[in-house]
């Protein structure tokens, strides 16, 4: 950041600033009472005041000039209304210009003007128009630069990683506002209902609303079902939703067994399969996994044509105990969530058959909102949580191959508020970029590097990060390795400072004087600097652009506000 001049302490006896102000005011209210009697002596035929303001002064201190009537008085009222005007608004310029944050004198040095590119409202509008997208925004609102107060967006193909400490202000300033903007369905996870209740009134103006809660984190009632094993329709899915249960019961960098974790996810995905084509509801598969001498789902398989899956399952059924038991009970901690009745509830069919059932397909053609929320921890419905999360993007992946240019007409915006806890996709990183293309535009929103390593390992989380067009780091962050990879992409700039010197004589100073300059190089944004961030900047890095300084904006200065309010009024239990 620039250095921070020096400045001279000022003197407590030295009253030059106060007095020159005084001096200025005393001839501005001369000249204006001046200027007020020459405009009011012209409409009243009244002799005109002396031509010099300051003989006007002696002359009405004197008595030879009388003031010129009501008419001058109203001329002099006017001007005083005028100058407590521009006195206001010289006041707020300096009070907002007092309150800026230390780290916007960054912005200076970082990508302002035209070098904000395809980011500009310009820019994201022609990339909208080249993609044939109508809405009321021309991408995912990001903020307003702080040089320049541009507003700034992603466009309709990029792909967004924010990085937002606690109490940092990421559901207000970031993800609430992508969520009302989003111009058809809407994607989102979380582990709080304060995104529900801010946003639920605006979506619902627009479409069917839908929220998951098998955790009751919003206190929802099941109206809704939706069955897990519709996803499953061959064997692969069948591995990729096991996948989900896997890395939802444990962390990328926990240590596991080289054998019976892969034998029990192998086994979790053979019985999903199994279940599936039986139309049996998921918790039959945990079942199965209570009774590890049942062959029940063998059988099944070997009936609807997996024979392969089948010999797999047999393998399992006939190893030896201690083999056997190992494996089952690691698919069993896998599927643990299936324990909880009350999670059981949004997965399994309804005794009332009017309750509908969540279609994925149905619902990235026709467009709504999906709110999917889950609490942290061991047996969270984190798994069902991704695993709905992932059916809904593939359903949108395979509709927009059937669309013009193989992509969906209308985005799909998908927030992944709380990912590391509660959408823990493995394979995410590997598809980031591709999703871009196909108008499915996901925002992964992480409190911190080390929780994204929790869940992708090191080289995902770089590959995630790196495949995302829009990086934004909201602060709140000490982590002084990740802190230093953005100081250093910050970039540096020169400093040039001044010294002056006289040279002294045996009598004195002779007057002569030296300035001498040296210029050094310092880094734009310290690590001191983005770790003490405040609430309302962000940095953002985004491809083919210098970063950004940027002001976020909160819900309730946006054109949503009186909509968000009343949805939290009528939602919000804490507003009632």
């Amino acid at each position: 950041m620039t250095a921070e001049q020096q400045k001279k302490p000022r003197a407590q006896d030295d009253w030059t600033t106060e007095i020159v102000v005084l001096i200025a005011l005393v001839l501005l209210g001369v000249g204006g009472a001046w200027l007020a009697a020459k405009v009011g002596a012209g409409f009243t035929h009244a002799p005109e005041p002396p031509s010099n303001p300051l003989s006007f002064l002696v002359a009405m201190v004197k008595g030879d000039y009388s003031w010129p009537g009501s008419a001058a008085g109203a001329v002099a009222a006017g001007e005083a209304l005028l100058l407590g005007v521009a006195g206001l608004a010289v006041y707020r310029v300096r009070q907002r210009m007092r309150n800026k944050p230390d780290v916007d004198g960054a912005a200076e040095h970082l990508a302002k003007g035209e070098e904000l590119g395809k980011l500009t409202l310009k820019g994201a509008a022609a990339t909208a128009e080249r993609l044939g997208v109508q809405g009321k925004v021309p991408g995912v609102f990001i903020g307003r630069s702080v040089k320049g107060r541009q507003p700034l967006f992603g466009s309709y193909e990029d792909m967004h990683v924010d990085i937002w400490g606690p109490r940092t202000g990421k559901t207000t300033r970031r993800a609430i506002p992508a969520i009302l903007d989003g111009p058809g369905a809407v994607l989102v996870t979380s582990n709080k209902r304060d995104i529900v209740d801010a946003t639920r009134g605006p979506r619902a103006a627009r479409g069917p609303v839908w929220v998951f809660d098998p955790q009751q984190v919003a206190a929802e009632a099941p109206s809704w079902w939706w069955n897990p094993l519709s996803y499953v329709t061959d064997v692969a899915k069948a591995r990729k939703m096991a996948d989900h249960f896997a890395s939802g019961s444990r962390d990328a960098n926990a240590s596991t067994d080289a054998f019976f974790d892969p034998a029990g996810q192998d086994l979790l995905a053979n019985l999903l399969l199994a279940a599936a084509c039986a139309k049996a509801p998921i918790t039959q598969i945990y079942t199965w996994l209570s009774n590890p001498k049942d062959d029940t789902p063998e059988r099944i398989l070997r009936g609807a044509g997996h024979t392969m899956a089948a010999d797999g399952l047999s393998g399992v059924i006939t190893a030896p105990d201690k083999q056997r038991s190992g494996i089952y009970g690691v698919a069993q901690q896998m599927a643990s969530c299936l324990i909880n009745p009350e999670v059981n509830r949004w997965v399994t069919p309804p005794g009332d058959p009017r309750a509908p059932e969540f279609d994925p397909h149905a619902f990235v053609r026709t467009g709504g909102t999906l709110y999917s929320l889950s609490r942290e921890g061991r047996d969270s419905a984190g798994p069902l949580v991704t695993a709905l999360t992932v059916a809904v993007v593939e359903a949108a992946e395979e509709y927009a191959t059937t669309q013009r240019g193989g992509r969906l007409p209308l985005p799909l915006i998908g927030v992944l508020d709380e990912a590391a806890n509660v959408c823990r996709w493995r394979a995410l990183p590997d598809l980031y970029s591709h999703y871009g293309s196909r108008g499915i535009i996901l925002m992964t929103i992480l409190q911190s590097w080390a929780q994204g390593i929790e869940v992708w390992g090191e080289r995902g989380m770089e590959k995630l990060w790196s495949a995302a067009n829009v990086r934004v780091y909201g602060g709140g962050v000490s982590d002084t390795r990740f802190l230093g990879d953005l100081s250093e992409l910050a970039g540096e700039f020169e400093l040039r400072e001044y010294q002056t010197s006289r040279e002294s004589e045996s009598y004195g100073w002779s007057g002569n004087r030296t300035v001498s300059e040296s210029v050094r190089r310092e880094r734009v944004l310290q690590v001191s600097d983005l770790g003490a961030m405040p609430p309302g900047r962000a940095l953002v890095l985004a491809s083919g652009t210098k970063p950004v300084l940027v002001e976020t904006i909160p819900w309730w200065e946006g054109p949503y506000a009186s909509e968000v309010q009343a949805s939290l009024r009528k939602y919000d239990p804490g507003a009632r």
